[in-house]
């Protein structure tokens, strides 16, 4: 990539600190004549966003697209550049930053070395889904969005009809993990959990997360499940609080499929990905999880050094034991 031609810009609205440092970028762009424009914008419209194509093409189908916030602003700008394979820079305003890339003082200095096609790109596998039936959500479940993380997207169209049992394939992209959880509070969601189609376990469970390498660290981590590094592509998948013996997670290599069936006793199950509702499954619903053939294509200014960023940002300390051996003997 010689230079930027087109910039789709993703602010988080709620913090002054992104909305300062977007206005850096659209006068960066401004200065160089190239066009820079808002999108996934919340309150732009009557409550309801667009589907990432949607955004994309409103945008001219921009080869950069830059997120001003946290790791949440980020996953919403990947959302929208996987339809036109477009570049994602992070600029972190946020708490953790594990996926963004930029402090907001370097954010001049980081586009030009993108224009300048200084910086390497940091390809990461993508999970999507299949399902036994489109998806939706329900209109009773839209007002209690607004009460989270800005308002829901729209049901994921379908790509193609249902063949071989394979369902439906939902097009939908995510970076770091698809999630099935209960939606009940007195009650676990009871799934049926299936690997290249032949059952593994049941669970009873809270929530079940299927997660990328890239979303090791995230709801999984948090989880209890293993770091991947996300040159290692890998399917993890961890239950959440599972009302069982067996409570580890299992990795999983990039062709291999997961299938979740909501038992027919089971209450209701939300489906979520990278975070956000994306459709409620019914008892005897079943939905399979899968590598995407899309990769999400994310700017490093740096050689990705992942074990220092996990120290960084987890705040790791070493064993005050261990370093007291280190110490030379008095």
């Amino acid at each position: 990539m010689a230079s930027v031609s087109r910039i789709g810009l993703v602010v988080h609205g709620g913090k002054e600190a992104a909305r300062r440092t977007a206005g850096e970028v659209r006068a960066w762009a401004a200065a160089r004549g190239i066009p820079c424009t808002d999108i996934d914008v919340w309150d732009d419209f009557d409550g309801h966003r667009r589907h990432a194509k949607e955004e994309a093409e409103r945008a001219g189908n921009p080869d950069l697209i830059v997120t001003v916030g946290g790791d949440g602003t980020f996953l919403r700008g990947v959302r929208v550049a996987a339809p036109v394979e477009s570049l994602v820079l992070g600029v972190n305003v946020g708490r953790v930053g594990f996926l963004t890339e930029v402090a907001t003082d370097d954010v001049v200095a980081a586009l030009d070395a993108v224009n300048d096609g200084a910086f390497q790109e940091d390809s990461r596998m993508t999970l999507t889904m299949c399902a036994s039936r489109p998806l939706s959500i329900p209109k009773v479940i839209e007002p209690m969005l607004r009460y989270g993380r800005g308002p829901a997207l729209p049901p994921p169209t379908t790509r193609r009809a249902p063949s071989d049992g394979d369902g439906i394939q939902l097009d939908v992209l995510g970076l770091n993990d698809i999630v099935v959880e209960k939606l009940a509070r007195d009650r676990q969601a009871s799934l049926a959990v299936y690997v290249d189609g032949r059952q593994f376990a049941v669970y009873s469970t809270d929530a079940f997360v299927v997660a990328s390498s890239t979303g090791s660290t995230a709801y999984s981590f948090s989880a209890g499940g293993p770091i991947v590094s996300p040159g290692l592509d890998a399917l993890v998948f961890t239950p959440v609080a599972p009302h069982m013996v067996f409570n580890r997670s299992v990795v999983l290599a990039p062709h291999q499929r997961v299938g979740i069936r909501v038992l027919e006793h089971s209450g209701e199950a939300a489906v979520s990905v990278d975070g956000q509702l994306r459709g409620v499954l019914e008892p005897g619903d079943w939905i399979t999880v899968q590598a995407a053939s899309r990769r999400a294509r994310l700017v490093r200014l740096d050689e990705p050094d992942f074990l220092c960023r996990v120290r960084d940002r987890f705040g790791l300390a070493d064993s005050v034991a261990a370093l007291a051996d280190e110490r030379p003997a008095r």
